[in-house]
C-alpha cells in the first residue's frame, strides 16, 4: 500500500498539466476565435517570426493550436450558468479550423420525462443479463424500456465479500431507493453520522446529491435500486470526505431527507389490498410525497377487507389504482398475477412487474410465504375495489 502511496504522490509531482491538441490552418484566425468569442488567453506561441503554434488556457481547459496536426478538430463543449451570454446567444459555432463548439446550460434542471405506461413482467428466470456497472457491481433491468425513461429499477449484485471500490459520489435524481434483498452492505453518508450496515429488509433513500459511498458488502448482496429518471448524473466528489462528523437528520437535499428504514423496527399494518399486511417505511414523508415504498405480505385471511372497508375476498379481489407508476418486486414465495386484458403470470421470488393506472388486476394463488416490495409515484393515490 505504501508503494502505491509513493507512485501516486510522485506522479501528482512529475505531472504538471494536459493540453488538448486541435489543428489549424490559419493560426491567426483561430487565435482570433478561441480567444474573443470563446474567451480563452494566450500563454504561449512561437516560433516568433512565423507562429505555427499557440497555446491557450480557460475554463478549466488548455488547448493547444498546431498548424499542420493530423488531428480531427473534434468537439468543444462551453458549460455556462447562463448560454444566451455567450458569442450572442448562438449555442452551436464552428471555428475556423472546423472544431465543433457547443455551449450549453452547466447545470441543466432535472427533467423527468413523462410516463410511458405499460403493463410489464420481468422474470428471473428469462435469464436478463447481468451487466457490469459503476464500482464494478452487477445490475439487471426490472423495467423493460424503463417507460419511457421516466425510472430505472435494478436488481444488483455484489458476488464477493469485502471492500467495494466505491469513491464519494451523488445523484442528480427525483428520487432514488436502495433496498437490501439479500446479504447486507456498509454504507456512509453526508451529515448521517458515522458508516451503518443496511441489513436485508432495511432501506434507505438517498436524497438528491447527498454525498455518499459504498465501503463494504457481504458475500452474494443483493439490493434493489429504483431511480427517477431513468438516465440520471453520477457526480464523483473529490473534496469531500465521509463521514462528515456531523449528525443532521433535517438537513434537506433538494427538497427531502435521508430516510433509513430497518426491519427490526417494522410495524405491521392492514394493507391496500385484501389478505395482506404492509410494514410503512416513512419514505413518503421524507420525499415530501414523491415516492411511498411498502413492503407486504400475506396474512392468511386475517385482514379480510379492503382500506376503504368493503369486504372482499383476498384471493379474488380485484383492484385498479390511480398513481402514476406501481412497480412490485417479488421478495419471497410465489403469486399468480392477473391483469385486464392479459395472460395469467405465475411469479416467484426474483420477479418483477409494473402495472399502468386504471388496470384492474388480482393476485391468485398465493403461497403463505409472498413477500411484496412495492414501489408508488406519486406517494398517495386511491386503490379502486371492482
Amino acid at each position: 500500500m505504501q508503494l502505491h502511496d509513493d507512485k501516486q504522490t510522485n506522479r501528482a509531482d512529475n505531472i504538471q498539466g494536459a493540453e488538448i491538441r486541435l489543428p489549424s490552418a490559419d493560426l491567426t484566425a483561430d487565435l482570433a476565435f478561441f480567444m474573443k468569442t470563446l474567451g480563452f488567453r494566450m500563454d504561449k506561441i512561437y516560433p516568433a517570426d512565423y507562429p505555427t503554434i499557440s497555446v491557450l488556457s480557460g475554463h478549466g481547459l488548455t488547448i493547444r493550436l498546431e498548424q499542420g496536426a493530423s488531428e480531427p478538430p473534434g468537439t468543444l463543449r462551453i458549460l455556462c450558468r447562463d448560454p444566451a451570454a455567450l458569442a450572442g446567444g448562438q449555442t452551436e459555432l464552428t471555428a475556423p479550423n472546423g472544431t465543433r463548439i457547443e455551449i450549453v446550460q452547466a447545470d441543466p434542471p432535472l427533467e423527468i420525462p413523462p410516463t410511458q405506461h405499460a403493463f410489464l413482467v420481468r422474470r428471473l428466470k428469462d435469464n436478463t443479463p447481468w451487466v457490469i456497472g459503476r464500482a464494478g457491481m452487477h445490475y439487471r433491468d426490472l423495467v423493460p424500456g424503463r417507460l419511457g425513461g421516466s425510472i430505472i429499477a435494478s436488481h444488483i449484485r455484489i458476488p464477493d465479500a469485502g471492500p467495494v471500490p466505491d469513491v464519494v459520489h451523488y445523484h442528480t435524481v427525483g428520487f432514488q431507493l436502495i433496498f437490501a434483498y439479500r446479504g447486507e452492505v456498509k454504507l456512509v453518508y453526508e451529515d448521517q453520522g458515522p458508516p451503518f450496515m443496511l441489513k436485508a429488509g432495511d432501506c434507505v433513500i438517498q436524497p438528491p446529491e447527498i454525498r455518499h459511498r459504498v465501503l463494504e458488502s457481504s458475500e452474494n448482496l443483493q439490493v434493489i435500486e429504483i431511480g427517477v429518471p431513468a438516465d440520471h448524473v453520477t457526480t464523483i466528489d473529490h473534496e469531500v470526505e465521509l463521514p462528515t462528523g456531523v449528525l443532521n437528520p433535517n438537513r434537506v437535499f433538494g427538497g427531502q431527507t435521508f430516510c433509513r428504514h430497518q426491519l427490526k423496527d417494522a410495524v405491521w399494518e392492514p394493507w391496500r389490498l385484501a389478505g395482506f399486511e404492509a410494514r410503512e417505511t416513512g419514505i413518503g414523508e421524507a420525499t415530501g410525497g414523491v415516492a411511498s415504498v411498502q413492503v407486504a405480505r400475506v396474512t392468511d385471511g386475517k385482514n379480510d377487507s379492503s382500506t376503504d372497508g368493503r369486504s372482499s375476498s383476498g384471493s379474488e379481489q380485484v383492484t385498479s389504482h390511480t398513481g402514476d407508476i406501481l412497480f412490485t418486486f417479488v421478495m419471497e414465495g410465489e403469486v399468480a398475477l392477473n391483469g385486464e386484458n392479459q395472460e395469467t403470470h405465475r411469479l416467484e421470488a426474483g420477479d418483477a412487474y409494473v402495472i399502468p393506472p386504471h388496470t384492474k388486476t388480482s393476485l391468485t394463488d398465493r403461497s403463505a410465504d409472498l413477500e411484496l416490495l412495492e414501489v408508488a409515484l406519486p406517494a398517495r393515490f386511491e386503490t379502486i375495489v371492482h
